[in-house]
């Protein structure tokens, strides 16, 4: 049956081709943020709103949704669902934001469904004054991809905030909520202020599911909660690490979770951190389906898990780790990573954050690991300036170098480091593609 948001046929002469969506995608520019949601609002209702025809996990938080999302995806496709993950950003193509069990989109589904959403862009376009974000752009092809499968489940990753995210319009059955911190200026200068906008996520008489919370954001969540009557279920009360061991190539785990207790997990990403957004993930899964998850899948799911550029080893002998990590929260998970499942003789730091970071809040818990700094700027329009880095570190009396690219600093970090030296990138997440660009590798 041809769905009602499908435009007419075209020839195959006059059909986009994936070059071409993406340079329309890319001249919306992605740096691009305009804070409502009238235009996606526009855009799912001349679509016939494709996002409420599936139910959905919505994740929001200041670090860690991404792995949250990404393992709670597995977990769902690993019970039976045929699943559609949206994240961002991506390290090297647009089509990583947008999978199904574990499946890119395809450069020809990508072009196809993009030809379909071009003609409401552009309507959208011409009835107000601001043109449809690259975001907002590639969110309602992700509600139009994944209804045209058809997909069983929806996970989605909010972009920043949550009330005005251009995801917001999904069901959002299972709301989960990552620690949140200050991070984007433009979501609040106090935890409060950041935990209002991000609770927008949690819709009426639907779940939600939160990581351990500073107490300010935690009580902005329970009234949330207590304002939609959502059922709140929080980490260590409802779900929780019960035992975490380290592992070669990631950590051993005993979780238990909000219908059941899985022993013997093992998941292939380092960090506390880690590990308690998969144990949140676990409960999202669980919350959603209302029942146990089975033991044996869950095992095999976790240790399928895969998510570059976080805490990510692509070279041994010396060591290069690349880590998207791009606030003070970030650089301190990083930190406690490293001290607990790394040595290393000398630590060089290739680093670059974006402008409107807080480049002293990252510098500081990295500093005291860090043997050489190579400073640089990442190639992404969002990039700060590598002296502002250089004079951070300075002034904790660390040697830096500053560079003009990532290839170029981490090109010098490896010609300097001896085979049981550790190299880490880390900034941004922008940083991270930049050093798989460099090194040619495949993730």
């Amino acid at each position: 049956m041809t769905r009602s948001w499908r435009s007419s046929p075209s020839s195959a002469a006059d059909r986009l081709n994936f070059r071409e969506a993406v340079a329309e995608l890319e001249g919306r520019r992605e740096s691009r943020m305009v804070p409502d949601l009238s235009r996606i609002l526009s855009l799912a209702t001349l679509l016939s709103d494709p996002q409420l025809t599936y139910p959905s996990i919505h994740v929001t938080g200041t670090n860690g949704k991404g792995t949250t999302a990404r393992v709670a995806a597995e977990l769902a496709c690993a019970h039976g669902l045929t699943t559609g993950l949206y994240t961002s950003p991506h390290l090297v193509s647009v089509r990583e934001r947008l999978s199904i069990c574990g499946v890119d989109i395809t450069e020809q589904e990508f072009a196809e469904e993009y030809e379909h959403l071009l003609p409401f862009l552009l309507l959208v376009d011409a009835q107000g004054e601001d043109q449809v974000t690259y975001f907002e752009a590639l969110t309602a092809l992700a509600y139009l991809w994944f209804a045209d499968k058809p997909v069983a489940l929806g996970v989605f990753e909010v972009g920043m905030g949550g009330t005005w995210d251009a995801t917001n319009l999904v069901r959002g059955e299972i709301a989960v909520l990552t620690p949140i911190a200050l991070d984007h200026p433009e979501l609040g200068s106090t935890i409060a202020q950041v935990a209002g906008e991000k609770t927008g996520i949690i819709k009426e008489g639907n779940i939600a599911v939160s990581r351990e919370q500073d107490d300010e954001a935690l009580r902005v969540i329970e009234a949330r909660c207590a304002d939609v009557g959502a059922e709140l279920r929080l980490e260590h009360r409802d779900f929780e690490i019960e035992e975490r061991l380290r592992a070669m190539g990631g950590q051993s785990l005993r979780i238990r979770g909000i219908r059941g207790t899985y022993e013997d997990l093992f998941l292939p990403m380092f960090g506390e951190h880690a590990a308690r957004n998969a144990a949140a993930a676990i409960a999202a899964v669980e919350s959603l389906l209302d029942k146990p998850l089975d033991e044996d899948i869950t095992r095999q799911a976790l240790a399928d898990v895969r998510w570059p550029g976080r805490l990510e080893i692509v070279a041994r002998h010396p060591t290069i780790l690349l880590d998207g990590a791009h606030n003070p929260a970030g650089a301190e998970a990083l930190a406690a990573a490293l001290r607990e499942f790394f040595i290393w003789e000398r630590l060089h730091l290739v680093i670059s954050i974006s402008a409107n970071k807080d480049a002293a809040g990252i510098v500081r818990p990295l500093a005291p690991l860090t043997d050489i700094v190579y400073a640089a700027k990442n190639a992404s329009e969002r990039a700060g300036d590598a002296l502002v880095i250089a004079e951070e570190f300075g002034a904790l009396n660390k040697p830096v170098e500053v560079f003009d690219s990532i290839a170029s600093a981490l090109d010098a970090a490896r010609a300097s480091a001896e085979e049981t030296d550790l190299i880490v990138v880390t900034g941004s997440l922008y940083t991270v593609a930049d050093a798989h660009r460099a090194l040619g590798e495949p993730f």
